[in-house]
């Protein structure tokens, strides 16, 4: 079984709350819009980090970070990218390439916008853990966690971190 924190648009914001559920996870999966790299440096301290680059992000991070990120954990086929879209509504630099060959989860972050919803036509489960930084029209800060254990997601929470 592996313990998953899910976050994105840190937008250079880490602090002690995030902190403890860092050290809680065994891998933690940023979604991007990461900001400063102290950010992902300080994640990287404590554990094995999965990270994409958003369109905040500066060269740095995009040399670090990819703009898709596609793996598996378990038995479970991951995507990870920034600007993704949702159920119905998947960007357009992705549609195609979704629909030929789609992950079981599918995360993005960028609309600061908390979303866990299936996609039943492509079988996958989409997640958006909203924004856990101080910065964007987002009002209450929020990051998700879950756990893969074999071919099964299970355990999802909602973390949610007050307001900004």
């Amino acid at each position: 079984m592996t313990k998953i924190l899910l976050l994105s648009d840190t937008h250079s914001y880490i602090d002690d709350q995030i902190m403890k559920y860092v050290r809680q996870a065994d891998e933690v999966w940023h979604a991007g819009d990461i900001g400063d790299l102290v950010v992902t440096d300080t994640i990287k301290k404590e554990k094995p980090l999965r990270a994409v680059f958003g369109n905040i992000d500066n060269q740095d991070a995009r040399k670090e970070f990819p703009l898709h990120n596609r793996f598996f954990c378990e038995k479970v086929a991951v995507w990870i990218t920034h600007i993704g879209g949702y159920p119905g509504k998947y960007n357009l630099d992705i549609r195609e390439e979704i629909a030929k060959n789609p992950p079981k989860i599918f995360i993005c972050g960028h609309s600061h916008i908390l979303k866990v919803m299936p996609d039943k036509k492509l079988g996958l489960l989409h997640m958006n853990p909203g924004a856990v930084g101080k910065h964007g029209f987002h009002q209450v800060r929020t990051m998700l966690r879950f756990e893969i254990e074999g071919e099964s997601i299970q355990n999802l929470e909602v973390i949610e971190l007050g307001k900004k």
